[in-house]
């Protein structure tokens, strides 16, 4: 009887054990359940609790987030609340007619052609200038600037004595022309004009100081000297540029390379300017690309009618193409950068992820999508930026860094 009631007691034992490892293996399991979420702000996604309760910075009811759902480091999932925050919309990429043009950024610059740099002729000192300010326009025959030069005033003293001896000792044995012929073209070759030659043998007399006109037309660019300063003979006083023409500079990636044509024909808007239209062909596309931004330059030379056109301007370059069926996206919906240019696809509900595009032909607000997407996909079409700031905050890095088409 005594064997039976230990033997019962051991059972007992034994089936207390089972229930209390039954117990703390549902007690683990259950801490498990509760690690795998954590709760959250839709305003402040940097508060992270175990408990559910209201924000410390707001004070908004906080939201509960499953861990490890965001296995794909190109994917960000977000909350109903931050879906109807960000104002997010989705629309599914379909094909449809598209182009008719090109549509290009671009800014207004001076014609490099035509800066042309007025220099001295011969050494001496500034003594005055008569136009000092960057912009101001001169006009052809202008007063420009007056110099001291003794290697001038010689010259000039040398003329002037050639005409003396020519009027005392001029005969028919000794003539003096072709000495006053050398000494006149001397000071021509310095850049006196014929009218100051002519005033010199009028007065037969000549000042220190020798004023220079502008040979020609044009908005100063660049003011390389001041008054009392010396210049060196061949030395720069002022860049003159002519802005009846300018350059359209537009910026141009490759993909589009091979929708362009040399000697096409532009039409140039000007953002500042409603209405005003010019036309003119493409004269220079650069040959040598960007390796870091993808991106080369297009020029346009643009005629400024009525000088109403600026250098710095932003212009738009638009080169008409062919209508053509391809897939389209609102251009909002398309992120750039320097890199290229990207997407938001819609993977899962919340689900998004980052992908690469070759842009086409863009007409007013869509854009023609070469690769990267296929018909069906579900793109995100409004505030793909906040999904992009989002991405960043919670990976630490931009989805289009490192990335390639």
């Amino acid at each position: 009887m005594k064997k039976l009631f230990i033997a019962i007691g051991l059972m007992l034992a034994l089936i207390a054990c089972k229930n209390n490892n039954t117990k703390i293996t549902n007690h683990t399991a259950h801490n498990m359940v509760m690690n795998d979420v954590y709760y959250t702000c839709s305003m402040h996604p940097q508060v992270m609790l175990d408990k559910p309760g209201n924000c410390p910075i707001c004070g908004m009811k906080l939201i509960e987030v499953k861990k490890g759902g965001e296995k794909d480091d190109n994917e960000v999932k977000l909350t109903d609340e931050q879906i109807q925050l960000g104002n997010i919309t989705t629309d599914t990429i379909r094909n449809e007619a598209i182009g008719d043009q090109i549509v290009l950024t671009a800014a207004l610059n001076i014609d490099q052609r035509k800066i042309n740099a007025v220099s001295a002729r011969v050494m001496g000192r500034i003594e005055r200038l008569y136009f000092k300010n960057l912009g101001d326009y001169v006009r052809k025959g202008d007063k420009l600037f007056d110099i001291y030069s003794e290697e001038l005033n010689d010259a000039k003293q040398e003329y002037l004595l050639a005409l003396d001896k020519q009027k005392i000792i001029d005969t028919s044995l000794i003539s003096f022309n072709a000495i006053i012929k050398s000494t006149k073209n001397k000071l021509l070759l310095w850049g006196l004009s014929e009218n100051q030659i002519k005033e010199i043998a009028a007065q037969k007399s000549t000042t220190p100081v020798t004023t220079f006109y502008s040979p020609i037309s044009g908005y100063i660019t660049t003011l390389d000297i001041k008054e009392g300063e010396y210049v060196q003979e061949g030395g720069t006083i002022v860049r003159l540029s002519d802005l009846s023409t300018l350059w359209a500079e537009a910026q141009v990636y490759t993909s589009q390379l091979s929708q362009i044509a040399m000697n096409a024909v532009a039409n140039i808007r000007f953002p500042n300017l409603p209405g005003k239209e010019v036309t003119g062909a493409i004269e220079f596309v650069n040959p040598e690309i960007n390796p870091q931004t993808r991106i080369t330059l297009l020029r346009v030379t643009v005629p400024n009618y009525q000088n109403l056109l600026k250098p710095g301007m932003p212009a738009n370059v638009i080169l008409k193409e062919k209508k053509v069926s391809a897939l389209t996206l609102p251009s909002n919906a398309v992120l750039r950068t320097k890199t290229g240019a990207s997407v938001w696809v819609q993977t899962a509900n919340h689900s998004f992820k980052n992908r690469m595009v070759e842009l086409g032909v863009e007409e007013g607000e869509r854009v023609q999508i070469k690769s990267g997407l296929q018909v069906g996909d579900i793109v995100v079409i409004t505030g793909a930026y906040l999904i992009n700031s989002e991405f960043i905050f919670k990976k630490g890095a931009n989805p289009m860094a490192g990335m390639k088409m």
